[in-house]
């Protein structure tokens, strides 16, 4: 398998389409210990055709067999080589991830796919007093990695009192949403241009 997200999710067949061409729809869990960030916990719902031939590869098996596993196992392989395809911020410097998720599995809901894990964080900072931005996009923008609202973000029930999570939604000006319109599926944007970030939604934890 390749190391896009395109082609970690099998590429998809038809052609011609303008970026994006795939779609996933996500929700995150912040997961703390305490007053310690220690992670996030992730679902990512691909869309039907992004799904197709991972359902397809799947057939008829039971979720949680040894089928699904190798699947998962693959997907989890790419979403890794792309460092979870997540950064996080803290003041002006990246936070560090572990190399590997603390669990993970893909399932099926109804047509779609879905990848369920946990980003750990390799040296977990307190909360108190501190702001984090989350980001979470495909640098070359050929999917398009969305929370519906800000109802897809939830913090522990501890610490609800006192952190807020809030969703930023960017708003590119018309020249840029015409190129990314104008690729086709055999295009890729310039490394250098980071056509995801610009497209890409940005979460902000507050916590006092």
């Amino acid at each position: 398998m390749k190391t896009a997200l395109l082609t970690l999710l099998m590429v998809l067949s038809a052609a011609g389409w303008a970026h994006p061409h795939s779609f996933i729809d996500m929700k995150t869990d912040l997961i703390a210990n305490d007053d310690t960030f220690t992670g996030l916990k992730m679902r990512w719902t691909m869309d039907e055709i992004t799904s197709a031939d991972l359902l397809y590869d799947a057939g008829d098996a039971k979720p949680g067999s040894e089928v699904w596993k190798k699947l998962a196992a693959e997907v989890m392989a790419n979403v890794l080589g792309q460092h979870y395809f997540s950064e996080v911020w803290h003041n002006g410097q990246r936070v560090k991830f572990l190399n590997l998720p603390t669990e993970y599995h893909l399932s099926r809901s109804g047509n779609k796919a879905v990848l369920e894990f946990i980003l750990p964080l390799a040296e977990p900072p307190t909360l108190g007093g501190q702001r984090f931005d989350i980001l979470t996009f495909d640098p070359t923008y050929f999917v398009d990695m969305t929370y519906a609202d800000a109802q897809a973000l939830s913090l522990p029930e501890a610490l609800r009192g006192r952190c807020a999570l809030a969703l930023h939604t960017p708003k590119p000006d018309d020249g840029l949403k015409q190129y990314a319109l104008s690729l086709d599926k055999a295009d890729a944007p310039p490394e250098q241009m980071d056509l995801g970030r610009q497209f890409a939604q940005q979460v902000t934890l507050t916590c006092r």
